[in-house]
């Protein structure tokens, strides 16, 4: 297994970037920068294209691992280990036909897991974990950054493919304190990092401020000469009365500051956000609202880099505002309780103490104008203190 060198063994980046959401989207990005001069090969669950939305051209894992040999695994990022089969399945069909399998099977727990299993051409519990137990072919396997906050939550029997999983790496970086504190106490040891996009100014910064000039967001910027902040919410926060309350605290925070209101997606995947859903919004903030539609997700960060602040519920568009050093405010759906999700664990570990993290819809208004206040310089010495902590995990965690 240590006979093939490191710089010669084939390198495998693994990641949900296999479907079209923000975030993963952007881990391959990352890794591949800071992997130069190295070839890579990208791998997800499925054959998939997104190149066109500014991703990369993806390769089944199954099939790229059945042609190689002593491989080098990297896990990206992202939330992978508690998403199960029917998840990591369901977000990789087409959207228009996405919800008829759900109301298919969704009543039937061993006819998903069947669907799941066919669909994939897998028998894995969570096949977002990979390792040598499900691919012989690998020599080392590396979480770098991924989280798994609702992992003690999961079935028994995912919760032990997961955890023999990650016995088998060689090593693991975790971005979050809770998914963290639940390795350790199985007995696994991991490195607390975090996640990747805060690597996306220092190593994209140029490339992204450039496309202002695109017609899409050139658009953007002429029409609200005083500035606007980026606002996005998933789909789940489509019912009127939600929407309601989002559209009155932005309008409030629109007529006390000038700026613009500018909604976008952060992810085209099912169960991600909704076009129609940020239609209504719009729809109910007359003059104030206007729809980004582009889904290259460069223009996405070119979108929130240019703005005056972030308001959303992806926490990769909180995320990538904090990697520029803008005001940011997290939303939480009205029903999400007080259980702690990826959102909640991981700004816990690692926003500024003081600074307002998440509030429900009701309450934007006042949460938004005081992340409006925060201190740019804090805000900037912070992005730079994440990045630099990022750079330095991964490297030693691909060292290992």
């Amino acid at each position: 297994m240590d006979s093939c060198p490191a710089e010669r063994m084939p390198v495998l980046l693994f990641g949900a970037f296999d479907r079209h959401n923000f975030g993963d989207m952007l881990f391959a990005h990352v890794a591949q920068a800071l992997l130069p001069g190295i070839s890579l090969r990208h791998a997800g669950l499925a054959d998939r294209d997104l190149r066109a939305q500014g991703g990369h051209r993806v390769h089944a894992l199954s099939r790229l691992a059945a042609g190689e040999r002593d491989a080098l695994l990297i896990h990206v990022g992202g939330e992978i280990l508690s998403c199960d089969a029917w998840r990591a399945a369901v977000m990789l069909l087409p959207d228009p036909g996405f919800q008829s399998v759900v109301a298919r099977l969704d009543s039937s727990p061993d006819e998903k897991l069947r669907w799941a299993k066919s669909f994939l051409g897998s028998s894995a519990l969570a096949p977002y974990s990979a390792s040598r137990l499900k691919y012989p072919c690998l020599a080392r396997v590396v979480y770098a950054g991924v989280g798994g906050v609702e992992l003690g939550r999961c079935p028994a029997q995912l919760r032990r493919e997961v955890l023999a999983d990650l016995e088998a790496a060689q090593a693991i970086g975790v971005r979050d304190s809770l998914t963290r504190a639940q390795l350790e106490a199985a007995g696994l040891s991991a490195r607390l990092i975090p996640d990747p996009v805060v690597m996306i100014d220092e190593l994209f910064g140029a490339r992204i401020r450039a496309r202002s000039s695109r017609p899409a967001l050139a658009a953007i910027l002429k029409n609200f000469p005083e500035g606007y902040l980026a606002v996005q919410c998933s789909a789940d926060f489509g019912d009127d009365r939600t929407l309601q309350a989002i559209a009155t605290g932005l309008r409030r925070v629109a007529a006390r500051t000038g700026l613009g209101v500018v909604l976008f997606r952060a992810g085209a995947a099912p169960w991600h956000d909704d076009l129609a859903v940020l239609g209504r919004l719009a729809g109910r903030m007359p003059g104030g609202g206007a729809l980004f539609e582009s889904l290259n997700i460069w223009d996405i960060c070119a979108l929130i880099a240019a703005s005056r602040g972030y308001c959303g519920s992806s926490l990769h568009g909180r995320i990538l505002a904090s990697a520029f050093a803008l005001p940011r405010l997290s939303l939480l759906h009205p029903a999400s309780g007080a259980r702690p999700g990826k959102l909640a664990a991981y700004l816990a570990t690692w926003e500024i103490p003081g600074l307002p993290t998440t509030v429900t819809p009701e309450h934007l208004e006042p949460g938004l104008s005081a992340a409006l206040e925060a201190d740019p310089l804090r805000l900037a010495a912070r992005a730079t203190e994440l990045a630099g902590l990022y750079r330095t995990g991964f490297a030693g965690l691909v060292a290992l």
